[in-house]
């Protein structure tokens, strides 16, 4: 637990009074990026929020089937029974027994009434998460290189003492190069980088057939987002979404070798013969699994969001209240304020990932009766980087 003399005093922004709060609603006034323009501030990391006339989500077929593998999840994982997320504890049995809950819920909907919610503070302790989405790709490879397929695909090196290299030393210095490691060959180095970003990619070979590549480890290297580069260094991209830099490299390929190595970052790939699955280790659900900083919000936990509505221009027209499971973690999901929805790996999935780029709010949802979710009365100093 926090102690308040550790907090630099934040302990007294709120003295004698409770730090404002927001109903839980998919209705809120809002900026042009879906951020809530009424929240003052959040002191906490977790603030309790009351469930009371929240129209809560329909329990579908296929959220059944993701708390089935949230259940799997939490059982298969090793993590400590209890983790400590600033002012609140929680414990696997609580997420156990939310899931119980949230499964009770479809026949009979009071059970609603046994769930406690906790808002996340989100960025700038306001409540808004920004929400991305990230898909399953499809590329085309070779097992042999070929002058066509000549970008390799590698496997995790086991032989390297201490940090792994940087994508620069593997990508453009050749540092891996004959060693075994190439799992097969690519035609574009820009379909190996977006499989990296994804984190696992079915790949197809030249005689149609067709292979999971899951993730393998990475090099250990922190991420950098080459979109925010190329915007921070005044390169004319259109925007900082696939699209945007894979127009940009396409106008300017030559550029590639140079701009790359920004991210040092470097994730490897294993064969898989199963479906894609996170980093909990079980199947990912189109709408409903995301990617999490586990740091902020418990790898196997249930929540529920306020996530962005879209028109048929990918134009954001408000927000409307879903259960998502934390079942995924990314490189470039930093913080409580952002998060990355899975949305499958249909031929329209890019697309359907790419329109996330705007912001919500999550609330975790817990057991009412728990004895472990206690939230500590303390205040989250403002130099605290959620």
């Amino acid at each position: 637990m926090l102690l308040c003399a550790t907090l630099l005093g934040a302990c007294s922004l709120y003295q004698g009074k409770s730090p404002p709060t927001a109903d839980i609603s998919a209705q809120y006034p809002m900026d042009e990026k879906g951020r809530d323009t009424s929240i003052q501030y959040l002191a906490n990391l977790y603030t309790e929020t009351s469930l009371e006339d929240v129209s809560f989500p329909q329990i579908s077929d296929s959220l059944i089937e993701a708390l089935h593998h949230n259940q799997r999840l939490l059982k298969i994982r090793k993590q400590l029974k209890v983790q400590h997320f600033d002012n609140l504890e929680v414990s696997v049995e609580d997420m156990k027994n939310t899931i119980d809950i949230l499964l009770q819920i479809k026949d009979n909907p009071d059970a609603v009434g046994d769930l406690v919610a906790y808002q996340i503070a989100g960025q700038k302790k306001k409540g808004n998460v920004k929400f991305t989405g990230y898909y399953t790709p499809l590329i085309q490879v070779s097992k042999r290189k070929t002058k066509t397929y000549k970008y390799p695909i590698y496997s995790k090196p086991t032989h390297f003492i201490g940090k792994l290299p940087t994508r620069k030393a593997i990508d453009f210095e050749g540092i891996l190069q004959g060693q075994g490691l190439e799992l097969a060959y690519a035609k574009n180095r820009m379909d190996i980088y977006f499989m990296q970003v994804q984190g696992s990619g079915y790949v197809q070979y030249r005689d149609g057939s067709k292979q999971m590549f899951g993730y393998g480890g990475s090099n250990g290297h922190p991420y950098r987002s080459i979109g925010r580069y190329l915007k921070m260094n005044d390169y004319p991209i259109s925007s900082i979404s696939q699209k945007g830099i894979r127009s940009f490299f396409d106008k300017r390929p030559d550029l590639i070798s140079e701009i790359l190595p920004a991210n040092s970052s470097y994730s490897f790939f294993k064969p898989r013969n199963t479906p894609p699955k996170g980093a909990g280790h079980v199947p990912l659900l189109n709408g409903i699994s995301m990617a999490v900083d586990r740091r902020y919000i418990p790898l196997g936990s249930t929540v529920l969001a306020s996530i962005p509505k879209y028109d048929g221009q990918n134009e954001i027209i408000g927000h409307e209240l879903k259960v998502l499971l934390a079942q995924d973690v990314g490189g470039a999901i930093k913080g409580a304020g952002h998060i990355d929805l899975y949305m499958g790996d249909a031929d329209d999935a890019m697309e359907a990932a790419s329109k996330y780029y705007h912001y919500g709010k999550l609330w975790l949802l817990m057991p009412k009766n728990s004895s472990q979710n206690k939230p500590v009365n303390v205040s989250l100093s403002d130099d605290i980087n959620i």
